[in-house]
């Protein structure tokens, strides 16, 4: 009886197998035969196993982790939940779920709880154990992507934090499209958030103007993560490659994780993209005005030079350091209002101008890295509607940010060259893959 059990779960073993890699190569042969498509998706999803139906629930044969998703969920003896509205606090939670402000009192005595209260966006979620009915014994919410805070509340020994490991399930996805009117266009087509879409935009920020350069007609081939916990969707993850075909120019990011964790992305070859300066130093929406020495101002409707380039957002989008150095001043600039300058040594310097407010860390001395954010987009100063004025200067001298020459870094050489092949070699291979399914479905 045992051999065949053994036989039994081996025969099924490796019919899963077999059934896995048929659906993971079906939808890829698929995108072949899709000629007239302008944008296809090609997914390789890892199904994760449903949650246990609540009466099968036997508790001692779960993770803690697992234990604690279904609490979260409010699904195991004892708790409920309660999901974040628009305008909630956290003592309009506790009171929604019959708590007394003795129990919140006692709550707020943790410095974790302290935080949430003044943090609660609206779709956090916040679980309550209780003992016995009326009286709050634990409270449970996610502290991060990688972390969870559970609050014992023990009237003999007091509020206690304790710190739980969040299990996170990451699934690799690959797409492909081709843009025919816009990029958020072709990428929600092909089943991308347009949070991804700024994240290959930033990857390949160093070499492709995406407010300018961008043509239809132009491809992209993505291979990324998602990240679940328990089967639900949390966030998009990183960019682990992508190749993209700009004026018949082929561009390619890899994403690779030092020993140190830091993660940073390079061309096939090992060369960083990553370059001193940052073209572009915010999310924006569209150039509203291009560097122009014969400008007419629309303020002072008279011929002004325009020694910069204004990018058009809403107010409060952050505003990045265009590359590493110290800030030289901070505060008010006549006609540029709220403005930041940043000295990048080399007798290289940037200003970010039109500011509705500055982040804390853009002190006038202070050293900033290349990505900091430095301020927020305003419209202070003379300015028409929200936007970034953002100048580059190369010892006194305007350069347009959007042409100037930018120095590439050194590759990656020796050991470090063999880790970064070692490390790349297998996605870099899905790229190429998911490039010739491409290939195949425009022949």
């Amino acid at each position: 009886m045992a051999s065949w059990r053994r036989r039994h779960w081996l025969a099924v073993g490796i019919t899963a197998t077999l059934a896995i890699c048929v659906l993971g190569v079906l939808p890829e042969l698929a995108i072949a035969k899709r000629d007239e498509a302008a944008v296809s998706l090609v997914s390789a999803n890892l199904a994760l196993p449903p949650a246990p139906e609540r009466a099968d629930l036997e508790v001692a044969t779960l993770t803690a982790d697992e234990v604690m998703n279904l609490a979260m969920q409010g699904e195991a003896d004892g708790w409920q939940s309660a999901t974040v509205e628009s305008g909630d606090t956290l003592g309009g939670l506790f009171a929604r779920l019959g708590f007394s402000a003795r129990d919140l009192n006692r709550a707020l005595e943790a410095r974790q709880v302290q935080e949430i209260a003044s943090k609660l966006r609206p779709g956090k979620r916040v679980a309550f154990y209780s003992g016995e009915p009326g009286r709050l014994d634990k409270l449970l919410f996610d502290n991060s992507d990688l972390s969870r805070v559970l609050v014992h509340l023990d009237e003999t020994t007091g509020v206690r934090e304790e710190i739980l490991e969040r299990q996170l399930q990451y699934r690799v996805e690959r797409a492909t499209g081709e843009i025919e009117n816009s990029l958020f266009g072709a990428a929600e087509q092909a089943g991308l958030s347009n949070v991804m879409v700024l994240k290959i935009a930033r990857v390949l920020g160093y070499d492709i103007d995406f407010a300018q350069d961008l043509r239809i007609g132009d491809r992209f081939h993505v291979v990324y993560e998602q990240v679940y916990d328990n089967g639900e969707k949390i966030r998009d993850g990183d960019v682990l490659a992508v190749s993209f075909i700009n004026r018949g120019n082929r561009y390619v990011a890899l994403r690779h994780v030092h020993a140190d964790g830091k993660i940073e992305y390079y061309d096939q070859d090992g060369r960083p993209l990553r370059k001193d300066f940052l073209r572009t130093p915010v999310d924006f929406t569209r150039i509203s005005s291009r560097f122009n020495l014969g400008r007419r101002h629309p303020i002072l409707n008279r011929v002004r030079a325009h020694r910069g380039v204004d990018y058009a957002a809403p107010t409060g989008t952050p505003v990045y350091a265009a590359g590493a150095g110290r800030v030289q001043f901070r505060g008010r600039q006549n006609g540029y209002g709220n403005t930041v300058i940043i000295d990048h040594g080399q007798g290289h310097t940037t200003l970010y101008a039109h500011l509705s407010r500055f982040n804390n860390n853009a002190r006038a001395g202070h050293r900033v890295q290349q990505g900091d954010v430095i301020g927020y987009v305003g419209m202070t100063g003379l300015a028409s509607g929200p936007h970034l004025h953002y100048e580059f200067r190369i010892k006194g001298v305007h350069r347009d940010p959007l042409t100037v020459t930018l120095p590439k870094p050194e590759p990656l050489k020796g050991r470090a060259l063999e880790r970064f092949r070692q490390d790349t070699t297998a996605v870099a291979a899905q790229l190429e893959l998911l490039e010739s399914y491409r290939s195949l479905a425009g022949n």
